[in-house]
């Protein structure tokens, strides 16, 4: 059986290196024009080749990335393991950035370039961070590693899931009733949450009205949970006081797009968190293991959940 690599060839290098060394039972391809379908067994892919069912005896298909709303339903086999990456790069990255963008709005980062910018010396009010409460939409790994690197800095620390959850530390909020009060409370919300039907276009007008005056957005779910002139109109407005984004819909933006040059926005391509090809390979090696062992991969999609 074969495992098929396909994705950019400088990361492929990385883990061809890792696989010689620690599976070298397992023949590892980035090419596969002359390989007979029915030897590939596992896959590592951005998104699903278009002619997924003709490899007969595939077994897991690994997203290069943590997300996984790129791959639709009816593109792989009902017989065929889907698995996210989780990998220890993505959580540090993603632990940085939340990091960064909650001190910069916390501490009126973006005010001050502006400043900067115009030669004007203007100390501006400074909140303590214990009066500073911070949202997580979310509670998934990456929204739990956020919390941990957020907790000593002394924000009060609250975050909401679809179904009820307990994290040490966090007053947690769940389900649709529990979304509004969540929100009543939230000074800085960050949206972790994956792309599911239930999310898409969840930030919106009324969440932005649901916040309290000059509360602030860290966007670093996908692309289709914002609505771009819901926010426009929050910031304009000054109910809202800034937003970090680093997920848009598209990818990239067009030249012309209000968030380029918006005073209250802080606008990054789509980079807090990126897979890491030495850790990455680690982490889709120990999962095929886990997989000949007869246990379940980490971060084994549920189909029906999706994620």
């Amino acid at each position: 059986m074969v495992f098929w690599f396909n994705s950019d060839r400088e990361r492929g290098r990385v883990f061809a290196e890792a696989f010689a060394r620690d599976l070298p039972d397992l023949p590892f391809v980035m090419d596969i024009s002359e390989r007979d379908p029915d030897e590939i067994r596992y896959i590592l892919t951005w998104t699903a080749p278009p002619d997924l069912h003709r490899f007969r005896n595939l077994k897991a298909v690994f997203s290069i990335g943590a997300g996984v709303d790129q791959f639709k339903p009816e593109s792989l086999p009902p017989n065929v393991m889907l698995v996210r990456m989780v990998e220890d790069g993505i959580v540090r990255m993603m632990q940085e950035y939340v990091t960064l963008a909650v001190l910069a709005l916390h501490r009126k980062l973006k005010a001050y370039i502006e400043q900067q910018a115009e030669a004007a010396w203007i100390p501006l009010p400074v909140r303590q961070a214990g009066e500073q409460r911070i949202g997580i939409l979310g509670l998934g790994m990456l929204a739990q590693a956020a919390i941990e690197r957020l907790i000593p800095f002394g924000f009060p620390l609250a975050a909401w899931s679809r179904s009820e959850r307990q994290v040490d530390g966090v007053d947690c909020y769940h389900g649709p009733d529990g979304l509004t009060p969540f929100l009543a409370r939230t000074d800085i919300l960050i949206c972790l949450l994956p792309l599911t039907q239930e999310t898409q276009g969840l930030l919106d007008a009324g969440v932005f009205a649901t916040l309290p005056p000059g509360a602030a957005l860290v966007h670093v779910g996908r692309g289709a949970q914002l609505d771009h002139d819901a926010l426009i109109a929050a910031l304009d407005a000054g109910h809202l006081s800034g937003a970090v984004i680093d997920v848009t819909e598209p990818e990239p933006l067009p030249p012309e797009h209000g968030f380029w040059r918006h005073p209250k926005i802080i606008l990054t391509p789509h980079i807090a968190s990126v897979t890491q090809a030495e850790t990455a390979a680690g982490a889709v090696i120990d999962n095929i293991k886990r997989l000949r062992d007869g246990f379940d991969p980490i971060g084994l999609v549920d189909r029906d959940r999706g994620y």
